[in-house]
């Protein structure tokens, strides 16, 4: 048998220590909450995807009573970017949640959809994305989107082969 342990590098800053760039785009994110149609959790998540040449694509959660019918804000946004803005990668997304009159006291992760989607977007564009999860306790960063999913799937798989990891 063999073990082996998978180190995932993340940052925490306090809101004063983020640049500039950062603290527009999470807040980007953060008024998106308020755009949120959630009237089932109450769970408004918002998100900002900073484009390489310098656009800002935003988006938020989308429920329905059918609940496999919504879509997460991170999805939200990522589609909208490769829709409208096919050739520009992703440099950094930015996620916020609010729920019960405040934004969440500590990041709010990506589900695994989610996740899922924010890894194929690297794999699309051979780019990393930087990833920012606000609190209001403090912001995570993660370097790329393969940080949040170590053992991904991604294209490569579908052609049976085992790749490096």
């Amino acid at each position: 048998m063999n073990e082996f342990t998978i180190d995932t590098p993340i940052r925490s800053y306090s809101w004063d220590e983020l640049s500039e760039s950062d603290k527009h785009l999470v807040e980007v994110a953060k008024r998106n909450t308020q755009n949120s149609y959630s009237p089932y959790s109450h769970f408004c998540v918002g998100a900002a995807a900073l484009l390489s040449d310098g656009t800002i694509v935003s988006g938020c959660n989308q429920e329905n009573a059918a609940y496999p019918s919504g879509l997460c804000a991170e999805r939200t946004v990522l589609f909208a970017a490769g829709a409208q803005h096919p050739d520009q990668p992703v440099e950094v997304l930015a996620i916020a949640a609010y729920t019960d009159g405040h934004y969440t006291e500590d990041p709010v992760s990506p589900c695994g959809a989610c996740r899922q989607v924010m890894l194929e977007t690297e794999n699309r564009y051979k780019h990393p994305m930087r990833v920012l999860l606000f609190g209001a306790n403090h912001v995570y960063e993660f370097r790329s989107a393969e940080s949040l999913l170590p053992f991904s799937f991604i294209s490569d798989d579908l052609k049976g082969g085992v790749r490096a990891r």
